[in-house]
Formats: C-alpha cells, sequence, structure tokens
C-alpha cells in the first residue's frame, strides 16, 4: 500500500489519541470531578486540543494530502482509503481556517463554563454564568469571522454539528413542524385526559438502574463494552468502538432517567457498530449530530415508546417497581406517550419536544446576531415558552438553565435534534420495508434484526459519506418532515382517538 497513505493513518490515529483524551476528561469532568478541578481541567482539555488542532493545520498534513489526491482517484469512493483521504481533507480545510489559540480558548472557556452553569443551577442565580455567556459568545463571534462573509452567521456553527447544511436549509423543515405541530397540541387539549399518575411517586433508584441495564441488555448492551454512569445532564459518548459510555440522571420522583437510558443507548450503539477497520481516524464516529440524533430518538420512542415493546418489558418493571404491579399495561403506555406541555425538554413528549428545540435555535439566532442581549436571556426564553408552549418556567432551572448545551453556547447543535427526529421516522420505514412488521418482532423480544439492519446500513460506515449522503443512501430521499408528522399523527390517534391529528 501506497507508504504515504500509511503516514496520514498514522498522522490520523495520532490525532485520534489527542481528541479521545480530551473526550475522557471531559466525560470525566461531567461524571466524577470534584468541582475544585475545574480550572486545571479547563487547561488540561485546552492544552489537548491545541496539539490536535496544530496537527489538523500542519504542513505535513497539507503536504500528505497533497500528495496522495491520485491515490484517492484510484479508489472507489466507498473505499475506506478514499473516504479518509476526503474526509482528512475536509477537516483539515475547515481547522486552518481558526487560529490555534482561538481553538484552544473556545475549548477552555467552554469548560469553564460548564462548572459556571453547575453552579448557577445550584444557586438558582444567572449572573454567576453571565459572564461566562459573555465571553464564549465573543469567541463564537470570531469564530464565525474565520470562515469570512456568510449568508447567515448561524451557518458556519450549524457546519461544525450538521456538515454541509445551511439554516436555509433548517428553516422550511421547522416551519413545516411548526405548521403541524401547532394543531396537533390543540386537537390533543380536546381529547380525553390521559391519567399519568402512576408516573409519579417514590422509584428507588437502584433498581431503576437494574432495569435500565437489563432493557438495555436486549438491544445489545454490554459489560465487557459498555459503562452506565450519573450525571446532571445525561449524554454519550465513545473513546472507541469497544468503549461505550452512556450517562443518566435517575431521580426518585419520576422515570425520566429510565427514559434517558433509551435514548442514550441509540447513541451508543452507533457508536458500537462502526466497521472496526475505521478505528483511530477520523471516520470512526457518527457522521452528523442529526444522523446521531436520529438512533437516539428511534431507540427511544419508535422502540421505546411502543406497546409492543412494553409487551416484553413491562413484567420486569412491575418486578423491579411492585407499585406498577396493579397498574395495566394499556395505562402505563398511554401515560408514557402523554402529549401535554412540559417545562423541561429533556422530559418532554414526542410532539412538544420539537418546539423546545425550535425556541432554542431562534434564540441562539437572535443571540449572534446581537437582536437578543445576553442579559436579557432569561426573559426572552421565558416569553418563548409562554408563546410556544403556553407555561411560564417557575424558576430558571426549568427555564433558560435547564440545558447544559448553552454553558459554552455551543451553537448550531439544538437544531439537530429535531433534523433527528424527522430522518429517525425516514429511516424507520425504509428498516420496515425490507424487515417486515416490527411491531411483530418486539412482541417476541426480538429486537437484533433492527439493531443489525442499522448496523449493515447506517453504523459501520460511520463518516465514510456526508449526512446527505447518508440519509439519500439509507432512507432513498432528502430529509422530509411528512413521514415524520404522519407518524405523530397515527400515533395520536391511536393514543387519543380517531379524532385527534386527523389531516
Amino acid at each position: 500500500m501506497n507508504g504515504r497513505y500509511e503516514q496520514l493513518r498514522a498522522l490520523a490515529g495520532e490525532i485520534w489519541d489527542i481528541e479521545k483524551a480530551s473526550g475522557l476528561l471531559s466525560w470525566d469532568e461531567e461524571t466524577g470531578m470534584p468541582p475544585g478541578g475545574a480550572h486545571a481541567r479547563a487547561e488540561q482539555k485546552a492544552t489537548l486540543q491545541r496539539l490536535a488542532h496544530e496537527r489538523w493545520i500542519s504542513d505535513e498534513l497539507a503536504e500528505l494530502l497533497e500528495e496522495l489526491r491520485q491515490f484517492e482517484a484510484e479508489h472507489d469512493h466507498d473505499s475506506d482509503e478514499a473516504s479518509l483521504v476526503r474526509v482528512m481533507r475536509h477537516d483539515h480545510e475547515k481547522a486552518r481556517r481558526v487560529p490555534v489559540e482561538l481553538h484552544a480558548e473556545i475549548v477552555r472557556a467552554g469548560s469553564l463554563g460548564y462548572q459556571a452553569w453547575l453552579e448557577a443551577r445550584a444557586r438558582e442565580d444567572f449572573s454567576v454564568l453571565l459572564p461566562h455567556l459573555e465571553r464564549n459568545l465573543e469567541l463564537r463571534r470570531r469564530y464565525v469571522e474565520c470562515f469570512g462573509p456568510q449568508d447567515d452567521p448561524y451557518d458556519p456553527l450549524l457546519d461544525d454539528y450538521e456538515p454541509g447544511m445551511k439554516t436555509s436549509d433548517v428553516d422550511p423543515v421547522f416551519e413545516q413542524l411548526k405548521a403541524a405541530l401547532v394543531p396537533m397540541i390543540a386537537a390533543v387539549k380536546e381529547a380525553e385526559p390521559v391519567d399519568d399518575s402512576c408516573l409519579r411517586g417514590y422509584f428507588p433508584l437502584d433498581a431503576q438502574r437494574r432495569f435500565s441495564v437489563w432493557v438495555m441488555e436486549h438491544w445489545g448492551y454490554d459489560p465487557a463494552t459498555w459503562r452506565l454512569d450519573g450525571t446532571v445532564h445525561p449524554f454519550a459518548t465513545a473513546f472507541a468502538t469497544t468503549d461505550i459510555r452512556l450517562t443518566t440522571r435517575f431521580q426518585p420522583d419520576h422515570l425520566g432517567g429510565v427514559i434517558a437510558c433509551l435514548h442514550e443507548f441509540g447513541h451508543g450503539i452507533y457508536e458500537r457498530q462502526v466497521s472496526p477497520t475505521l478505528e483511530r481516524t477520523p471516520l470512526a464516529s457518527g457522521v452528523s449530530a442529526a444522523m446521531h440524533e436520529s438512533q437516539s430518538r428511534m431507540w427511544e420512542n419508535l422502540v421505546g415508546r411502543s406497546l409492543a415493546t412494553w409487551r416484553v418489558f413491562y413484567p420486569k418493571l412491575q418486578e423491579e417497581l411492585p407499585q406498577f404491579a396493579d397498574v395495566p399495561l394499556t395505562t402505563f403506555h398511554r401515560a408514557i406517550n402523554k402529549v401535554q406541555p412540559s417545562l423541561v425538554r429533556t422530559e418532554a413528549d414526542e410532539v412538544t419536544y420539537n418546539l423546545h428545540v425550535i425556541l432554542r435555535y431562534e434564540i441562539e439566532r437572535e443571540l449572534l446576531s446581537g437582536t437578543l442581549a445576553l442579559a436579557d436571556l432569561p426573559d426572552a426564553f421565558n416569553a418563548k415558552m409562554r408563546d410556544y408552549l403556553g407555561l411560564d418556567p417557575p424558576d430558571l432551572v426549568r427555564g433558560v438553565l435547564q440545558d447544559a448545551h448553552w454553558s459554552d453556547l455551543g451553537f448550531g447543535y439544538f437544531p439537530t435534534y429535531s433534523l433527528g427526529n424527522v430522518i429517525s421516522v425516514q429511516i424507520w420505514e425504509r428498516a420496515q420495508n425490507d424487515l417486515g412488521d416490527l411491531e411483530e418482532q418486539f412482541e417476541r423480544g426480538e429486537f437484533g434484526a433492527l439493531r443489525d439492519w442499522l448496523g449493515e446500513h447506517v453504523h459501520r460506515f460511520g463518516r465514510k459519506f456526508t449526512a446527505a449522503e447518508t440519509v439519500q443512501r439509507t432512507a432513498g430521499g432528502p430529509i422530509d418532515p411528512a413521514p415524520y408528522v404522519a407518524y405523530l399523527e397515527r400515533k395520536l390517534r391511536d393514543v387519543f382517538g380517531a379524532a385527534v391529528g386527523a389531516s
């Protein structure tokens, strides 16, 4: 094999190792680090990210990529070799626009912002976080300037999470979603109320954990390559295809931590099923945030909230939490699928969840453009909650401080949640066409066919193809909200009655 390609592969592995070491520090920061370690951790992460960035923009990498143009052309577009050269060229060219010190400072300030967010939540004091937000907004604007004139300053930030996508692509999708969701929510309000009282009570944390791990083991969780830890804001990460880290937040008065496990499993299985041939290269991860979210929302909602799934899992839940012993399965199922505006995004139902996302997307663009001042963010957030969901947050923790994602002003991430919802149903329908009735399989406790199909058609490719190419190859067309809207309408009719969601 071409010696220069082997050098490229070696450099890719070195960058990968540095970035994963930085990621491990981030995982520890959010799961076990004592608060006193915050400043030292920020410096450690900044140092590692500086080292990685220096390699991304190095003349050595530029020369390798130039010399490998013919090598790339001689290999099939779908090959690991051509894909690695192509993706590293893309990442190199984007990284070269950003000065090393700016990149390091963004990492440093983001880490400090996260710790300030934790303190602000504990003290219910937005002023604790505000100086960090001001610093991070300044850095984001400097980052955007690195890419020259843009149709919208939000585009370079969105591109970090959804490469190739622009706000002009997102806006029509969100407009279609809003047009469909508002009447759905209005129709639900007119339907017979769903009794979800069974979901409130005292649920021992150890029982919740045992049940969650048991469910995920049926789906593909293996303690030899996975682990589950606690955190304030649930997330998933991976340091290798054989080192998958999930986190959740079990709380004694509701089952939100259990549902979060189902969600994070979808992220984890994506990383677990990337082809081992891509290990220690930039190809060995999900292609985009929306594609990642499509997998987590599929396992959380299309699988995890399915009546067929709970026919298998509910007896185990009743065993672990005896207070459900006298609760009929249909009552429990309706409760976990209840549609009702709620304050916290991560606890929102499938329908109203998207409005939580859309209002954050709109606020981010206003902050970046300067039409909204950071000092006015809490009031602006509350106003959007009233306009979109008819709710007024009673405190900051259930208001503007509920999400970790704004602690570093990582603009561009929130819209990928709803984009992932849309893509999840497009992929689901293609899987159903290939595999037959998935609900029947779930009732028999068989989840492997779906998991393996996703591995074959989505996961194993990692970043070999762009997000748009991945959707086209997997779902047979570009991103399209129509299947997702139709899915929600069908589900609402099933749960609430024929009058709800009729189009």
